[in-house]
């Protein structure tokens, strides 16, 4: 504490790059009440130590931040700042250990994300990206002869949520109810749409991933679920890449256990060179976009700022349980 107009905090922008690849963003609100310092780049565990040293709050953005580095963070660090929903990349045992607090940015992204699984939902019930990709290799056949990659109705088919009543779920349930999908959730509180895992999979038409990952839910799709799915199932994931068993996904792609699967997020981002999942047919697979929209991170460094102007205040909010 002890933050005023002429000594503002010090803060760090550990790997800006990731946030603010465009140079788009209006970072003014943030510097208003910080010093600012920015580096671009995503850092090794041994760089975040040489760039939070003399700093009080630390923003980072989806880079690990181990134990090991944390209790060797200086002592003028109070608060590590994550730049996003998602904080599995903090160590929090060792935040808590050291005494550093730990905010992030809830529902900034919902309605992007929401948005995007729409976008692949929509891509799969037309085969888009395989239509495309036929015009791209030369191949006319589906103006030639007759329409040769599926092409279905959404209206009344079922879309599985897991972890479906969070803020991101609840939009991806509004818009399928929109057009006249009908939704199950999975819910750790009962709710009239809720299903147990197994038959939430065995009987949707779409499985899109909600939940947060942590140690229940870290490889919760693998080749024992994926056999529960319908052979004419796409599955759909915006979350963290982790929930998958990611080789028991290409293995039951490849052999069309399930119809495809929509991946934003990856166990590896971005993943190897030799991964499958750049080449399968039967995948759409995107950087991490769903929270990279130019209004998306505009909002969500105005949220950074607002939860680092509440904390120089003394009464801070997002806080993460520790």
């Amino acid at each position: 504490g002890g933050y005023s107009a002429d000594k503002k905090a010090k803060v760090v922008l550990i790997n800006a790059e990731r946030l603010d690849f465009d140079h788009k963003l209006d970072l003014s609100k943030l510097s208003a009440i910080a010093d600012v310092t920015r580096y671009e780049s995503d850092a090794t565990p041994e760089e975040i130590l040489e760039r939070v040293q003399g700093q009080d709050i630390v923003i980072s953005k989806e880079i690990p931040v181990p134990g090991h580095i944390i209790a060797k963070f200086p002592p003028s660090v109070r608060l590590i700042q994550e730049a996003g929903t998602g904080f599995n990349n903090v160590d929090l045992a060792a935040a808590k250990e050291k005494g550093v607090m730990v905010c992030n940015c809830p529902a900034y992204s919902s309605d992007a994300v929401a948005h995007l699984v729409f976008t692949l939902i929509l891509n799969f019930s037309c085969s888009l990206v395989p239509q495309m990709r036929m015009l791209q290799k030369g191949n006319r056949d589906n103006f030639t002869k007759s329409l040769q990659v599926p092409h279905f109705e959404l209206q009344g088919k079922v879309l599985g949520l897991i972890g479906g009543s969070g803020g991101i779920g609840s939009k991806v349930a509004a818009l399928a109810e929109a057009i006249g999908m009908k939704v199950v959730i999975t819910s750790r509180s009962p709710k009239p749409n809720a299903l147990p895992l197994e038959e939430l999979l065995r009987t949707s038409d779409f499985v899109s991933l909600h939940c947060p990952l942590n140690a229940d839910t870290k490889h919760l799709i693998n080749k024992d679920t994926l056999k529960l799915m319908k052979p004419t199932a796409y599955l759909i994931n915006t979350g963290r890449g982790s929930l998958i068993k990611e080789p028991e996904l290409i293995e039951a792609l490849q052999n069309k256990t399930i119809a495809g699967a929509g991946l934003d997020v990856q166990e590896t981002e971005p993943p190897a060179a030799d991964n499958p999942l750049y080449s399968l047919e039967n995948v759409i697979l995107t950087p991490h976009i769903g929270w990279k929209r130019l209004e998306t991170r505009q909002r969500l460094m105005d949220i950074v700022a607002d939860n680092l102007t509440a904390y120089v205040s003394g009464k801070p909010v997002n806080v993460v349980p520790t």
